[in-house]
């Protein structure tokens, strides 16, 4: 006696139809079938979860320890913000709907730029570029626009100090303007007197970030936005850094044009990978008839786009932003408040502060320039370099066999061995205390152990100069006669 056949009574649940009114297909084509087996592992399914399973534990993420990258503030991001960007009222917009169907991601992003213009000072902003440097090459756009309408087209130079990101520059030449570099004091900071030296009818724009990427504050800045101004032209703020000092101070008050701000790293959106990723840009009243179409307006209760702005430098990215990115920060701009964000920045400054008087407790890092920092600080191992022969390379790579992710290195370029560091303020004192100790103990550790790090991980010490000049793009299966 056979076993009756599932498939039958499946079929008609399935299609609620008579099964002889479903046409089964005999055979599978002959243009799809395989002509030899495939060369695949022959694995039940108790293995495939355990190997996947296994390869996703040894992913490295801010929910699983200390991500202390300098200026790219990798803190940690409520869940509640993941929760609500994926709920379907949200995920399931088509971008070609109409306007009257999607009033609450109208009303959402039309609050949001007038939140960021409060925190930032600004009178206007567009949430549409999906970048930190997206956002900085709107941002040279503007400028140039700016000084285009004011038939001032000798304006081609940029200035920005030898701190930049390293962003900054690109986004000047994208734009078409000559890169002007000048170097700082010996405190890390503008030299004040070269730059009165430097502006001049061709300058066009000031890129700054301040707190700078040392992570000291430019206290000069009123005096540096005045020379810029008295000089015609712009003063842009590098928003990278500033969850240092959101509710504290704003980029508007010390003399900014145009500020650009990531949402995925200041607002708590989670990044890296690739993306999505959002770097608003807000700009001064003098910049707003220049923001790219189309613009979100509020005609009493109804919130639509707008195109009318004949001056606008146009589009810049299809449809409006990374809208998920931009509702995880409206999120989280309303449930931190401005107390809220003003602690933050007060907690990331005292964490930023309390690691490197930690590391400095024991020899093998030196803190060149000032010795106050806000949210970041940048250590040198420029003395375990000259004394055993260890590089900061070395160090991140030892990093890694403690199970913590290592900082920025070799940024920026004015400090020697360069290790970048910034905690944030979503990090308890127990993870300051053991980040600190480690790399106490990797000073003090045998040079060759240092050297051949890492040792402990599933990939070892990486031949990187060879992986750079010869990239493998693609994957391939080796077979076992191969092997």
């Amino acid at each position: 006696m056979s076993l009756p056949s599932v498939q039958e009574p499946l079929l008609n649940k399935i299609s609620g139809t008579d099964q002889k009114q479903v046409k089964i297909p005999k055979k599978i084509p002959e243009s799809l079938r395989r002509t030899k087996a495939i060369n695949i592992p022959n694995l039940d399914e108790t293995q495939i979860i355990r190997h996947f399973h296994h390869l996703s534990q040894r992913n490295f993420g801010i929910d699983t320890g200390i991500y202390p990258l300098g200026s790219c503030t990798m803190k940690y991001n409520p869940k509640i913000n993941e929760e609500i960007a994926s709920w379907p009222q949200f995920s399931c917009l088509h971008p070609h709907q109409h306007e009257s169907t999607i009033q609450g991601t109208l009303q959402m992003m039309y609050e949001l730029e007038n939140m960021l213009s409060e925190l930032t000072g600004m009178d206007a902003f567009t949430l549409q570029p999906a970048a930190g440097a997206h956002g900085e090459f709107l941002g040279m756009l503007l400028a140039r626009t700016y000084h285009q309408n004011n038939n001032d087209s000798k304006r081609v130079d940029v200035i920005t100090p030898d701190t930049s990101h390293g962003t900054n520059p690109a986004s000047i030449s994208m734009a078409g303007f000559n890169v002007v570099e000048i170097p700082s004091t010996e405190e890390g900071t503008v030299d004040v007197s070269l730059l009165k030296k430097t502006v001049s009818e061709r300058t066009a724009c000031f890129m700054l970030t301040n707190p700078n990427t040392l992570g000291i504050f430019e206290s000069d800045i009123l005096e540096i936005a005045d020379i810029v101004h008295d000089a015609g032209g712009l003063l842009y703020y590098d928003g990278a850094n500033m969850n240092a000092i959101m509710g504290k101070v704003r980029p508007g008050d010390m003399g900014f044009d145009i500020v650009h701000l990531n949402l995925h790293k200041t607002f708590s959106s989670p990044h890296g990978g690739g993306g999505p990723g959002s770097g608003p840009i807000g700009v001064s009243k003098r910049l707003i008839p220049f923001l790219p179409v189309p613009r979100i307006q509020k005609k009493k209760d109804t919130y639509g786009f707008t195109y009318d702005h004949p001056q606008s430098v146009g589009k810049i990215k299809g449809f409006y932003g990374n809208v998920d990115v931009l509702l995880r920060a409206y999120t989280y701009i309303l449930m931190m408040g401005a107390n809220g964000l003003q602690k933050a920045s007060e907690i990331a400054v005292l964490n930023a502060n309390y690691l490197k008087k930690k590391i400095l407790e024991k020899p093998g890092f030196d803190l060149p320039f000032r010795d106050l920092r806000k949210h970041e600080f940048v250590l040198s191992a420029e003395e375990l370099r000259k004394n055993k022969k260890v590089r900061a390379m070395d160090v991140a790579k030892r990093l890694l066999d403690y199970g913590v992710h290592p900082p920025t290195m070799y940024f920026p370029l004015i400090v020697k061995e360069a290790l970048m560091i910034e905690p944030t303020e979503t990090e308890p004192k127990n993870a300051l205390d053991e980040y600190a100790q480690i790399l106490h103990k990797i000073a003090s550790e045998d040079a060759e152990i240092v050297k051949s790090a890492p040792s402990n991980t599933v990939v070892g010490r990486v031949d990187e100069v060879n992986a750079t000049r010869n990239p493998v793009l693609t994957w391939k299966q080796i077979k076992e006669s191969e092997k």
